[in-house]
């Protein structure tokens, strides 16, 4: 179940797996009201699905789901070498609990009941660690992005992007040989409530590859039919 989002740059998108109906859609009320797109998955099972088939930039997840349970979803992301943060929520706050949630790779943990206040102070936190790390370009091969001023450079050369342009490249340019699916520029550049489709992609990708080819660079961008693009 997807809860729309209000419009918005850069939308950050949350995962919740909760089992209990009322919960679950009080958790995607609290975090739509913040801004967050919510998707909402009510199995361990898929939420596991969501999270691998998705790009999320957190998971919000309870450990006792039928099914697959949170402590399983955790253990079978980080086998498979997603970093996604998860904060796992949990009727049970005994010590040993908390101890095998973190250990099977969650990053925080939560008991019920919990204040509406504590859980977005959480997921603050949560979707600000990813960002520690501040970067001021980001570089594959000959190309340099510098995250400041929109440039993008090759060698001596150096062509300045538009908003559109420089948002979709630093998409590709952060995740270099992986696939980045349609659906995830258009929410991410565009927002989860444009009315943008898959040919405002498809011109965006075509402006960018006219300016590598215009900079003479090594680096193309490849179309992955029916799926999306990644850097080559």
């Amino acid at each position: 179940m997807c809860y729309p989002v209000r419009k918005g740059v850069m939308t950050v998108r949350i995962l919740v797996v909760e089992d209990e109906q009322r919960l679950a859609d009080a958790l995607a009320q609290i975090l739509q009201a913040e801004n967050y797109h919510v998707d909402v998955a009510h199995t361990g099972a898929d939420g596991l699905y969501y999270a691998k088939n998705s790009e999320y930039d957190l998971i919000i997840l309870d450990v006792m789901l039928p099914v697959l349970d949170g402590f399983a979803v955790v253990r079978s992301l980080r086998t498979e070498k997603q970093a996604t943060p998860v904060l796992l929520l949990t009727a049970k706050g005994g010590v040993r609990d908390k101890v095998q949630g973190l250990d099977s790779g969650a990053d925080d943990y939560m008991t019920k009941p919990f204040s509406a206040e504590e859980l977005l102070a959480r997921v603050r936190a949560l979707t600000r660690r990813q960002g520690e790390v501040i970067l001021d370009t980001l570089a594959y091969r000959d190309l340099t992005l510098e995250l400041d001023s929109y440039a993008l450079l090759c060698g001596e050369q150096i062509l300045r992007l538009s908003f559109k342009e420089f948002e979709v490249l630093r998409l590709l340019m952060s995740r270099p040989g992986i696939v980045t699916a349609k659906e995830t520029l258009l929410i991410k550049v565009w927002g989860a409530e444009s009315e943008a489709e898959d040919n405002n992609v498809e011109a965006y990708i075509s402006f960018l590859r006219k300016k590598l080819s215009f900079l003479q660079s090594d680096v193309q961008i490849e179309t992955i039919r029916k799926v999306g693009y990644r850097l080559k």
